[in-house]
């Protein structure tokens, strides 16, 4: 009898298979990723670009019914994004966030208001303290707004979406400094420093 003279390799899924898995878990809702612990095939060729647009072998993917369905099979270990399945785990690339935030409903006033974001892939997230919004800086100081949509993946909020939200801000003492940001679900969002806003 022959002996194993080393580890089994893997094959390499394709986008094709893994969508069929993503298909099949997808029936009973979103799928629990985070308690998936399948083997790692490897790298797809697959990106996220910072517009949302989902890209395989360097094309775009033009079914939107498509891109919801990697969507959520998606998963961040550290700073790697992954499709996962019960079982095959494989790498894609993500310019910057996963989603993009394109639109947003306000309800309620003053502290009781509440901001509802839609996402591109058609998530809905109400922001508060359990899903919170971050505001990231370049070196030139244009702002990159975030959103925590589900597990440990963000938004970007687009720019349209941004300038309404600031539309809707005000200053506020946050950790003993003047703030301007945004209040949602009883939680304060802090934006950029009073002082800076002035200056």
């Amino acid at each position: 009898m022959a002996k194993s003279t080393g580890a089994q390799k893997l094959e390499m899924p394709s986008a094709e298979s893994i969508a069929a898995s993503a298909q099949e878990v997808a029936k009973r809702g979103l799928p629990p990723v985070e308690k998936w612990n399948p083997p790692f095939c490897g790298d797809l060729d697959m990106r996220i670009a910072r517009d949302g647009t989902w890209f395989y072998l360097g094309t775009p993917i033009g079914r939107p019914g498509l891109v919801k369905l990697f969507s959520s099979i998606l998963r961040k270990d550290g700073d790697k994004y992954f499709l996962v399945t019960p079982v095959e785990k494989v790498g894609i690339t993500v310019d910057d966030a996963p989603f993009v935030a394109i639109d947003f409903e306000t309800s309620g006033d003053g502290d009781t208001q509440k901001l509802t974001f839609e996402t591109h892939v058609g998530d809905f997230v109400i922001a508060g303290p359990d899903n919170p919004i971050r505001v990231a800086y370049t070196e030139d100081g244009e702002p990159s707004p975030y959103i925590l949509v589900r597990r440990n993946l963000e938004a970007l909020i687009d720019r349209k979406s941004f300038y309404r939200v600031v539309d809707r801000g005000i200053h506020k003492t946050y950790q003993g400094v003047e703030w301007f940001g945004i209040m949602s679900s009883e939680e304060f969002f802090p934006i950029i420093e009073s002082a800076e806003l002035d200056a």
